[in-house]
C-alpha cells in the first residue's frame, strides 16, 4: 500500500513527556501500512534516542534519524521531509499528541478537498490554541475568508508534492518563530487549504514542568528580527492594501500587544517588559501603517498607540487598569428538553469586582492618536465599548476536562442595557439560551461549561456559574443518544459540569422502593428518575441470581418527571428464586437497583434488597481502621526523619 502520510516528529531531551506521543502515533486508525513516523533525534542527551530505537526495531512503521543538536526544530523537520515516503507529511511535537484517528480524518478530508495543507481542530492543555479558526469546517479556507493566520504553529498536514514544487522548507538554526515563516507562505502560495473543525486531531500539551521550548523566556532582539522575517514573506506574495494590514494585524496583536496587556505583562521583570516594549516599537514604526493598527478591537487599539508613541509608562497604568477586568456568567436555567440540555445564562463584565458601567447614548469615535493620560484611554474604550454593543457576542463551549478538547453549543442570545443608577450609566448584559447537543460529548468523562463573551475589547472565557444556591436548578440525568448524562454543580464553586457515561450513585436510583415497582400481567413497570427524548430509549434488565442470569429487552418513554420503564418478565423461568436487578444503559455498563424480585406461584413480588452482611460490615470497619493505623505511623516516620 502507498504511504498516505508520514509523520516527522523533532526530538530533544523529551523524556517521559515523549510516551504520550509514541502511543498515539501507534494507535492511529490509518492501517499501519498506510503511514509511517519519522523520529528525528536532534542531539538527545537523555535516554530518548534508545528509546526510540527499541520503538522502531518492534515497529516498522517507525524510522529514527541521530543527529547532532542543530539548536531548533527547523533542521530536524526538513530533514523529516527529505525521508518522508508520504503524499502528505505531518508535523507532530515530541511532548505533543494525536486524537485516534486524526490521521485518517485529515488525509482523507485534503484528499476529498484538493487541499495542499490540512489544519486539524487543536485542543490546548495548558496552552492556548485559536478558537475561532475550528468553530466549523472549512472545506476552502484562505487567509481572506478564515481566520488561519491565527494558526501558525506547524502541527498540520502538507501535500509533499506542494512543497517541494514551491521548494518550501523550514529556516534552520537557533532561531524563533521558524514555523511563522514556513506556514505563513504555505497559507499564501497553496491552491487550497483545509480545515477540520469537528474532531479534535491535535492536543498541543504544557509540560508539567513548563520547560516546553515555546515557554521559554526569549531574547527580545533576536526574537522581533525573527519576527521580521514573517513579514517579509507575507510582503513578497500581497500587495499593499487591506489584505496585507490583516495580515500584519496578527502578528501586531498576538506577539506585541497582547505581550503588554493586563496580567501577562505585570507578571513579567520591569527591565524585561521594558525591553521588549523598545523592540515592539521600533518593529511598529519600522513596518506597520496605520491601517493595520485600525482593525484592532479596542483596547488593543490604545495599546499599539501607545507602543507607537513610545510611551511605556502608559501602557503600564492601562495594563494595571485591565487587570481588575473580568467575565462573569449567571445561570439562569438548565433543563433537558427532548434529549437536549437547555443552558441559560446571563454574562457581563466586571471592574474591581463589581459590575462594569458605561455611559448611554455613546458614539463610536475613532482613536485619533494615543489617549492623552490613562483616563482619557478608559474614556475612550468605555464609549466605543457602549456604542459597539450591538456587535457582542456570546457562546456556550463544553470542554473536556482531561483533555481540553472543546466544542461550540448552538446559541441564541439577546443584547440588554440595564440601568446601573440615576447618573445615566448602564450595565451590558448578554441573556443567552444554548442548546448541549449529547453528540458533541464525545467521550466519557467531566465537561466544563464555558461561556465566551466578545464584548468591545475584550474576549473573555470563564466558568458558567455560580447560581445562587436557591435558584440553583438540578436537572435529572439523562439518556440522550449513546451516553449518559448527569449535569451537576461542582463543590465548592458550584460551577456547571456535565458528568457523561461515569457516575452510578447520583442519578437518583436509590431513591427508588419495592413500591415503585409494579409488576402486573407479566410486564415490570417502574418510574426513573431519568430524562428520554420524545421517542424514549431502549435500554435492558439484567436479572441474576444462583440459578444464572436473565438480560431482558427494556423501554423508556418519557414522562412528566422522569421516564418510565417497562419489560416483559419471563416468569416460568424466574419462579422459585430471588433475583438481583440492574439496569443496563449505555456504556455498556449496569447500574444496581435497589430491589430484588422474589418470583413464586403467586407471581413476582419486588422487595428491599438486602443490605451488606454482618461480616461484610466488618470486614469494611477493619479496613477502614487499618488504614487510618497505616497512615499514622507514616506520618510519626516522616516526622523522626525530618528531625534527623
Amino acid at each position: 500500500m502507498p504511504v498516505k502520510v508520514s509523520v516527522v516528529v523533532p526530538v530533544y531531551n523529551p523524556g517521559v513527556y515523549i510516551e504520550d506521543c509514541i502511543t498515539s502515533l501507534l494507535a492511529q486508525s490509518l492501517p499501519p501500512d498506510a503511514y509511517e513516523v519519522i523520529f528525528v533525534d536532534d542531539g538527545s542527551t537523555d535516554d530518548t534516542p534508545a528509546r526510540l530505537d527499541a520503538v522502531a526495531a518492534a515497529e516498522p512503521r517507525v524510522t529514527v534519524v541521530h543527529q547532532e543538536n542543530s539548536g531548533w526544530s527547523g533542521r530536524p523537520r526538513n530533514v523529516g521531509i527529505a525521508a518522508a515516503r508520504g503524499e502528505y507529511v505531518m508535523f507532530v511535537d515530541n511532548d505533543d499528541y494525536l486524537g485516534d484517528e486524526a490521521l485518517e480524518r485529515m488525509y482523507d478530508y485534503g484528499v476529498a478537498n484538493g487541499a495542499d495543507v490540512v489544519v486539524g481542530k487543536m485542543a490546548g492543555k495548558g496552552r492556548g490554541v485559536p478558537v475561532e479558526l475550528f468553530r466549523r469546517n472549512h472545506p476552502r479556507a484562505t487567509v481572506e475568508n478564515a481566520p488561519l493566520i491565527d494558526s501558525l504553529t506547524p502541527h498540520k498536514m502538507f501535500r509533499r508534492a506542494f512543497l517541494d514544487d514551491i521548494g518550501l522548507r523550514f529556516p534552520e538554526g537557533r532561531r524563533r518563530l521558524e514555523d511563522h515563516v514556513f506556514v505563513t507562505e504555505a497559507y499564501l502560495r497553496a491552491a487550497n487549504v483545509s480545515v477540520l473543525g469537528d474532531y479534535v486531531c491535535y492536543y498541543h500539551v504544557r509540560r508539567d514542568d513548563a520547560s516546553n521550548a515555546g515557554f521559554q523566556r526569549f531574547d527580545p532582539g533576536g526574537y522581533f528580527k525573527n519576527l521580521r522575517e514573517a513579514l517579509d514573506v507575507v510582503e513578497r506574495y500581497t500587495e499593499p492594501g487591506p489584505l496585507r494590514d490583516r495580515l500584519f494585524r496578527r502578528w501586531l496583536r498576538v506577539e506585541m500587544v497582547e505581550r503588554m496587556r493586563a496580567r501577562r505583562l505585570l507578571a513579567l521583570p520591569a527591565d524585561y517588559r521594558r525591553e521588549l516594549f523598545e523592540e515592539m516599537h521600533q518593529v511598529v514604526v519600522e513596518r506597520f501603517g496605520p491601517g493595520v493598527a485600525a482593525g484592532l478591537q479596542p483596547t488593543q487599539q490604545v495599546i499599539a498607540a501607545l507602543i507607537t508613541a513610545g510611551r511605556y509608562d502608559d501602557v503600564e497604568a492601562f495594563a494595571e487598569w485591565e487587570a481588575g477586568i473580568a467575565l462573569t456568567a449567571v445561570p439562569e436555567g438548565v433543563a433537558w428538553e427532548n434529549g437536549t440540555l437547555r443552558v441559560a445564562f446571563s454574562a457581563e463584565y466586571t471592574s474591581a469586582a463589581e459590575p462594569m458601567t458605561f455611559a448611554a447614548g455613546a458614539a463610536p469615535a475613532p482613536l485619533d492618536g494615543p489617549p492623552e493620560d490613562l483616563a482619557a484611554a478608559i474614556a475612550w474604550v468605555g464609549a466605543d465599548t457602549a456604542a459597539r454593543f450591538d456587535r457582542a457576542t456570546a457562546d456556550l463551549l463544553v470542554r473536556e476536562r482531561a483533555s481540553a478538547a472543546q466544542y461550540f453549543q448552538p446559541v441564541e442570545f439577546t443584547r440588554q442595557e440595564v440601568a446601573a443608577g440615576d447618573d445615566g450609566r448602564v450595565r451590558l448584559v448578554l441573556r443567552a439560551t444554548a442548546a448541549v447537543d449529547p453528540a458533541t460529548l464525545t467521550r466519557a468523562g467531566v465537561w466544563d461549561a464555558l461561556v465566551r463573551v466578545r464584548l468591545g475589547g475584550w474576549t473573555k472565557e470563564c466558568r458558567l456559574g455560580p447560581a445562587p444556591r436557591s435558584a440553583r436548578p438540578h436537572p435529572s440525568a439523562a439518556l440522550a443518544g449513546d451516553h449518559v448524562v448527569l449535569p451537576y454543580w461542582t463543590s465548592p464553586h458550584a460551577h456547571l459540569a456535565l458528568d457523561v457515561d461515569r457516575t452510578t450513585g447520583r442519578l437518583g436510583l436509590g431513591t427508588l422502593t419495592p413500591d415503585d415497582v409494579t409488576t402486573s400481567g407479566g410486564r415490570l413497570r417502574l418510574p426513573l428518575p431519568l430524562h428520554v427524548p420524545r421517542d424514549g430509549a431502549e435500554v435492558s434488565l439484567r436479572l441474576t441470581s444462583s440459578r444464572g442470569t436473565h438480560e431482558l429487552p427494556a423501554g423508556l418513554t418519557p414522562q412528566v418527571s422522569g421516564a418510565l420503564l417497562e419489560a416483559a418478565l419471563p416468569l416460568g423461568d424466574l419462579r422459585g428464586a430471588t433475583w438481583r436487578v440492574a439496569l443496563g444503559v449505555p456504556g455498556p455498563r449496569f447500574l444496581a437497583l435497589p430491589f430484588v424480585l422474589r418470583a413464586g406461584v403467586g407471581g413476582v413480588h419486588a422487595v428491599r434488597a438486602p443490605g451488606p452482611s454482618a461480616l461484610r460490615r466488618l470486614v469494611r470497619r477493619a479496613r477502614r481502621r487499618l488504614g487510618t493505623v497505616v497512615g499514622r505511623t507514616a506520618t510519626r516516620l516522616r516526622a523522626r526523619a525530618g528531625r534527623r
